[in-house]
């Protein structure tokens, strides 16, 4: 059974990112169609999975991290205009079988992400 998960880190901090809003979204063409919003627990994870079976499909999904919020929260990041703020990661999903993790590591002036497991 296919399933998408996620999970944020604070490589600034070396810790969970506890709060961190999260929205996913099915993405065709030009359209964005909002499936969930979710906040990372205090090991920086969704409770569940944001997607599994059926629910998980071929196509393009974005995640956006609301970064900018909790690096305020966290005190590493002040101002209207921050470096980073709202962080769109796109990817696809050929195969709605597998498990697609995908985590964020995060510091008020860098970001990565890869497929983990």
């Amino acid at each position: 059974m296919g399933r998408l998960s996620t999970h944020v880190l604070d490589t600034a901090l070396g810790k969970p990112a506890a709060g961190v809003k999260i929205r996913l979204y099915r993405v065709s063409g030009d359209t964005h169609e909002k499936i969930a919003e979710v906040v990372t627990n205090s090991d920086g994870r969704t409770d569940a999975p944001l997607l599994a079976g059926d629910a998980l499909q071929a196509g393009t999904y974005e995640l956006l991290f609301f970064a900018g919020d909790y690096l305020r929260a966290t005190g590493q990041a002040s101002g209207d205009v921050l470096f980073l703020n709202e962080i769109p990661i796109r990817f696809g999903v050929p195969d709605a079988a597998q498990h697609y993790h995908v985590p964020l590591l995060i510091s008020p002036f860098a970001y990565s992400t890869y497929r983990g497991s």
